[in-house]
Formats: structure tokens, sequence, C-alpha cells
């Protein structure tokens, strides 16, 4: 299925958005460190941009404005491409290790009670972020 630009840029944010940050994660994801890196990249890089900006043009003077909007959109592409880069991940179908270990923590959880209706047939990277979302929600929720 294609996806519009759009459309992959509102999956990437929802994909990292989804992903729990927990630092145990690190130790077995090695997607958690480029979800970790990307959201730093997201907070970030739009202040860099505009104090880029700011000081150009204040230490320069408007002769100075094509080359700190450049600069200043060259940084805030930054974003964009975590975004899409994150996006196009979610939409990745997992390994197969990872996806039989993803079916595994899916049965263990409905077993022990649990209710999880996620895609088992062809699960994506999106889908374990669901499942890990899920999963360290209920646990540490109730603690």
């Amino acid at each position: 299925m294609k996806l519009s630009v759009l459309e992959i840029i509102s999956l990437g944010r929802k994909y990292m958005n989804l992903w729990p940050e927990r630092a145990e994660l690190n130790e077995y994801f090695a997607e958690y460190r480029v979800v970790k890196f990307s959201r730093l990249v997201c907070k970030v890089i739009p202040g860099l941009a505009l104090f880029c900006l700011i000081m150009q043009l204040y230490f320069g003077s408007m002769l100075v404005l094509p080359q700190a909007l450049l600069y200043s959109l060259f940084l805030l592409s930054f974003p964009l491409q975590a975004l899409i880069f994150m996006g196009i991940k979610a939409d990745k179908f997992l390994p197969p290790t990872l996806a039989s270990w993803y079916k595994e923590s899916v049965a263990r959880v409905n077993q022990s009670g649990g209710d999880i209706k996620l895609s088992t047939q062809r699960p994506r990277y999106l889908d374990l972020a669901q499942l890990l979302n899920l999963t360290f929600n209920n646990r540490y929720s109730s603690q």
C-alpha cells in the first residue's frame, strides 16, 4: 500500500509517540535509540533554526537574509527527515525473529487476562510499538 508523504509523516509522529520512554528498552531494541534521537531532533532543532536566523540577522544585516533563511530551512528539514524516516520504519514488517517474539508476547498478554487486538499475521514495527506501549502502561501504571 502506497502512502502519501503527509501520511508517512503522520505515521512517523504516531510511531515516535507510541514508543515508551523506558531505559531498559535500550538493551533489547536498537530502534529505541533511533526513536530517542528523533524525539530530540524534533524538540531541539526548530529552536536552533530560529536562533540561527535571529543571530545571523542581528550580527549581519538584511543583506544576509537569504543565507539566514537558507540555513534555517536546512535545519528545519532535519525534524521532517526524522519523521519521514520514522514513518517509513513504522510501516515495515518485523523480521522473522522479532515477529515470532511479538506473536508470543501478544499471546502471553492475552493469556494473562489482557485483551490485545493487534495484528499477528504480518506485524509491523508500529504494532511492536503499540504492544510495548500497552505492556508498559498496564504494568507500571498499577504500581
